[in-house]
């Protein structure tokens, strides 16, 4: 499945960017990821949610993140599904530091029944906003859309298996213009916010179990590959020092309880 996922990542990414800079190591990583929520029906087709949720990273070795979301859905037709969400998030960064983030997003989802098949097409369009020492290497409001195709199974009664695959494209990395001597460059020039690529691809294959009406238990596991640009400037900002891909090949085992009523 790694294979598949990495290949699969190669063949999207565009030419140019494959050709400008330096490509790091493939890293990897065992992660875990725990939630509990809640979900609120207010009339037919309308929910309201709330979820608190902890990451695990460096081999679950320290928590990378805690981050709690709430949100608010409404399904007008049969076949069409859109959320509107606010997640607050704090993460740890290379340094052990903890750095707040907010998330804005909006969901548009597109669902498919073929007997005991349901077929789901997600389109989520997020704006995370976070702040950044230097806007040069990092955009302080990031805008990226995650595209995701789920199956799930829905033939017995209490278990749904599931699989999914996910894309997400960032639109506004920074974006720079510079000549490459062979060992540094010159004539380097900040452009803005124009940098768009798939930065992750994402595979899941998971089941829903539904204790009763009201609780449930999802268990998955994740296995993404990463592709993120780390710009490197000089003191004064003013000149690009380096520009590498970082590569990343994670897995994370999940497990989540939600409590509808």
């Amino acid at each position: 499945m790694r294979r598949i996922l990495i290949a699969t990542l190669v063949l999207l990414l565009p030419l140019a960017l494959r050709g400008q800079g330096t490509l790091n190591d493939l890293t990897n990583d065992f992660r875990g990821r725990i939630s509990v929520g809640v979900e609120k029906k207010v009339i037919k087709g309308l929910h309201v949610g709330l979820e608190a949720e902890a990451r695990f990273k460096d081999n679950f070795g320290r928590v990378g993140r805690l981050q709690a979301d709430l949100n608010v859905s409404y399904k007008p037709l049969p076949w069409l599904k859109t959320s509107l969400g606010y997640i607050f998030m704090e993460n740890v960064n290379s340094a052990g530091e903890w750095k707040m983030r907010h998330r804005l997003y909006v969901d548009v989802t597109g669902i498919l029944d073929v007997g005991y098949w349901r077929l789901s097409l997600r389109e989520r369009l997020q704006l995370t906003h976070k702040t950044v020492n230097n806007p040069h290497k990092h955009v302080p409001n990031s805008l990226e859309l995650k595209s995701r195709f789920k199956v799930i199974y829905r033939g017995w009664i209490d278990w749904r298996p599931y699989a999914y695959v996910e894309l997400r494209n960032c639109f506004n990395d920074p974006s720079w213009a510079a000549t490459w001597t062979g060992t540094s460059y010159t004539n380097s020039s900040f452009l803005g916010y124009g940098s768009a690529y798939i930065n992750r691809v994402r595979g899941a294959l998971g089941v829903e179990w539904h204790l009763s009406r009201n609780h449930s238990i999802d268990f998955h596991t994740l296995v993404d590959y990463c592709y993120e640009k780390r710009i490197t400037t000089s003191n004064r900002r003013q000149s690009l020092k380096s520009l590498t891909w970082d590569r990343a090949l994670n897995t994370s085992f999940c497990i989540g309880y939600t409590f509808s009523f």
